[in-house]
């Protein structure tokens, strides 16, 4: 599973400003809603629903100031991604208590099975690459972050 699958240029977020969890994932499926391949076919609140609701049966805060919220949704034909760097660090609940400055957010059709879980282990695998979210954490552009977390992939092969 290749990242370039699952995030498009326009699912990339710099700077996103949140002062909660919850704000984070309200900007987060708003974004969303709002991506060209989703828009007009999932509402941003469906996407809030879900997301909130995975929260509830435990965080999606995974350490290391990283945060992989995600969700299945009906109406969807693919995986799709979002990837945000906050410009702060919020609390998430994380499972490590430290405050998330990354989120990946990974949507999936009710049916994904086991794509979902393979999407899911991807991305967790690419976060957990300490060179990788350092360099995350230093670029400021939609642009520079697409490019980090997509050039990557071939080092990173599922």
């Amino acid at each position: 599973m290749d990242i370039g699958e699952l995030l498009r240029p326009e699912g990339v977020v710099a700077n996103l400003r949140a002062a909660t969890k919850k704000q984070a994932l309200q900007e987060l499926a708003k974004r969303a809603a709002e991506m060209p391949e989703l828009k007009g076919r999932i509402g941003e609140r469906d996407i809030f629903e879900v997301l909130l609701e995975r929260e509830r049966l435990g965080t999606t805060g995974v350490g290391a100031g990283i945060a992989i919220p995600h969700g299945k949704l009906p109406r969807l034909e693919r995986l799709h991604g979002l990837f945000a760097k906050l410009d702060r660090p919020i609390d998430f609940e994380a499972i490590d208590e430290q405050p998330v400055d990354l989120i990946f957010v990974l949507l999936a059709p009710e049916a994904a099975g086991a794509d979902h879980l393979k999407a899911l282990a991807r991305v967790s695998r690419l976060l957990r690459d300490r060179s990788i979210c350092e360099k995350l954490r230093g670029s400021d552009s939609a642009d520079a972050l697409y490019a980090v977390l997509t050039e990557t992939t071939a080092s990173h092969a599922a």
